[in-house]
């Protein structure tokens, strides 16, 4: 498997030597946003090390360039733990993103909502998580870098920046804590009025691991969920990924119009 540096050349000379700012990890159903840079798409295949993903509705490239004048890195699928048991599945791509130039980072994924007053279609910026699968992908890591403070964990200034997007667009982004579910199946009623008792507004597969990895790692991070679905046992719409997929354009929409006013504010 090719080190983080190693790859990192191999996407310059693919997609220029420019530093990259930004990088973005789109979530179910979301992966077509990547195709909006204005760059080169490099296959995940063509990246050793880089995650097998065999999660319909994502889009497995590396799409580098421009995006509303600012250079990014746009990962259009992830590897989430249901699929190989790796917490850790996604550092060398993070790894590579940091060689890359990044200093920040922008997760989206498509989530269900545990509260009445952001139903499917909406988009919830994420204010904190709980780590219900109590799975760590810092765990083995042999230094002391491992000790990673999670407080400001989504970074203050990013989330001010997007609701101030979000506030040019005139769409409703409120704040929200994310409950990371293993999957792959979903939850049951009785779990989801647990993770309510305990604070949660929405739940999901994957993003936590990808926030603790990116603070690690030292790079800032914010995320933003795609409610496709109230949770189980919140209304009488069947769960299923067919469904997930159906439903995260709608939100996809607003997020991607946010996302295109954040990056043209940063000019």
């Amino acid at each position: 498997m090719a080190d983080a540096e190693t790859l990192a050349s191999l996407i310059r000379s693919r997609a220029g030597d420019a530093p990259v700012e930004l990088g973005l990890i789109l979530g179910s159903g979301l992966g077509h946003l990547a195709q909006a840079v204005d760059g080169v798409a490099i296959p995940y295949a063509d990246l050793p090390g880089f995650p097998h993903v065999g999660v319909s509705g994502h889009n497995p490239h590396l799409h580098v360039g421009t995006l509303e004048g600012v250079r990014v890195a746009a990962f259009g699928a992830r590897e989430h733990y249901y699929e190989s048991g790796n917490p850790r599945a996604m550092l060398l791509p993070l790894q590579v993103l940091k060689a890359l130039g990044a200093s920040q980072l922008i997760l989206t994924n498509a989530a269900g909502s545990m509260r009445p007053d952001i139903p499917p279609g909406s988009v919830m910026l994420l204010s904190d998580h709980i780590n219900y699968s109590g799975l760590n992908p810092l765990i083995g890591e042999k230094t002391d870098a491992r000790f990673v403070p999670m407080t400001d964990a989504h970074d203050p200034a990013m989330r001010r920046a997007l609701e101030a997007a979000a506030v040019v667009e005139g769409i409703d982004l409120p704040e929200g804590v994310y409950c990371w579910y293993s999957g792959p199946s979903f939850e049951t009623p009785a779990e989801i009025r647990m993770l309510k008792l305990l604070g949660g507004d929405a739940v999901g597969m994957s993003t936590v691991p990808e926030v603790i990895l990116a603070r690690f790692l030292g790079l800032r991070v914010a995320a933003i969920s795609t409610i496709t679905n109230m949770a189980a046992g919140m209304s009488d719409e069947k769960i299923s990924h067919e469904h997930t997929k159906a439903m995260a354009p709608l939100g996809a929409a607003k997020l991607e119009r946010i996302l295109r006013e954040f990056l043209r504010s940063r000019k």
